[in-house]
């Protein structure tokens, strides 16, 4: 059986994104059917939009998503019909290196779906991060489904799969962030934000945020920033040292992910200090430090990737956190719209007048 659903389409690069009728394959072996409830709109699916990631377009977008499992494949067992889930674009394999040494949150081999959905035409779409969430159903390898308490908000919860999960993660997996730590965040957006929301929930004591936006930095605070720091007004490398004692902070996390702000991570840690890259550079960019430097400082230099996150572990947890009220999920969703409003959730997202605008099927 075809499903027959709207779902929100990039058709060429930079064109606006339209509602079309797309085709949606019953599941298939290792495969689930999902209804969407909710989707946040993120800078990858924008980056998807302007070709950014690949040219393999019309690009079927959405990816950050909670919905209810309608139907699975032969042989499925991770999740059942009726099952609330949030969707993730990690589906471990399990036997790759990463997996067999207990790293699955590594995993070198993730799963989509095998089928394909297509417009009316017959013309394949390619799911952002193969999911394509901005669809009243969508089509996912059973990996990708993680399940959920179903009392809890759909819009705050599907967050964490991508951006909120990138931001904690980049705190509390990658960085390593311990009680009475020192953190300072780069750049504010919906990502530092949540990494200073994860350095709060760790434990950290100072925690600095770092931005050029005065709505930004008021809402970093919101979420548990001790300080605050214009990085258009002051040199933010001595700011956050003045406010670690002179040392420079125990952790430091660039969520912008441009050569200047890494340098400014680099040198506002503390010797021994870790820097985390979780700011997605674009692939021109290029990075020019002292080796003698590198060295000399010691430490750790990190990258993470969607916050070193294992879903199966770490979305369970977080939600629980959520609803006890020691993690507020409910802070990062700024507007909740329809699927016909996309195009101008874009435009806000781009102004940095929103954390994220949220579809609701």
């Amino acid at each position: 059986m075809v499903h027959k659903v709207k779902g929100a389409v990039a058709r060429s690069k930079g064109a606006p994104v339209t509602v079309e009728t797309i085709l949606v394959p019953d599941p298939g072996p290792g495969e689930a059917l999902v209804d969407i409830l909710t989707s946040g709109v993120c800078h990858t699916d924008l980056h998807y939009k302007l070709g950014a990631i690949n040219d393999d377009f019309p690009f079927l977008l959405g990816h950050e998503a909670t919905g209810v499992v309608s139907a699975v494949g032969p042989d499925v067992t991770e999740v059942a019909p009726g099952d609330r889930v949030v969707l993730n674009w990690r589906a471990v394999c399990g036997e790759c290196r990463a997996c067999r040494r207990g790293q699955a949150q590594y995993c070198f081999n993730t799963h989509n779906a095998t089928q394909k959905m297509t417009l009316e035409d017959g013309t394949e779409l390619t799911a952002a991060l193969g999911i394509g969430a901005f669809a009243e159903k969508t089509l996912v390898a059973a990996g990708q489904c993680t399940k959920v308490d179903p009392d809890a908000d759909a819009a705050a919860v599907g967050l964490l799969g991508c951006g909120v999960m990138a931001g904690l993660g980049a705190a509390i997996n990658t960085g390593g962030v311990k009680r009475g730590d020192s953190v300072a965040v780069i750049g504010c957006g919906g990502v530092g934000v949540a990494a200073v929301a994860g350095a709060a929930l760790a434990g950290a004591t100072t925690i600095i945020a770092v931005d050029i936006d005065a709505k930004k930095l008021e809402r970093a605070t919101e979420l548990g920033a001790t300080h605050t720091v214009d990085s258009s007004a002051v040199d933010p490398v001595e700011a956050i040292r003045e406010l670690t004692g002179g040392f420079g902070a125990d952790v430091v996390i660039d969520a912008v992910g441009r050569p200047e702000t890494y340098k400014q991570a680099f040198y506002a840690r503390d010797l021994a200090g870790t820097v985390v890259l979780v700011g997605v550079p674009s692939p021109e960019m290029t990075l020019d430090l002292p080796l003698l430097d590198v060295f000399g400082r010691g430490g750790s230099l990190k990258s993470s990737w969607y916050g070193d996150c294992l879903p199966s572990r770490d979305f369970p947890m977080l939600i629980s956190l959520y609803r006890q009220g020691r993690l507020d999920l409910d802070a990062f969703v700024t507007e909740r719209i329809s699927i016909n409003d996309i195009e101008a959730a874009f435009d806000k997202m781009h102004a940095g007048s929103v954390l994220r605008s949220v579809v609701e099927l």
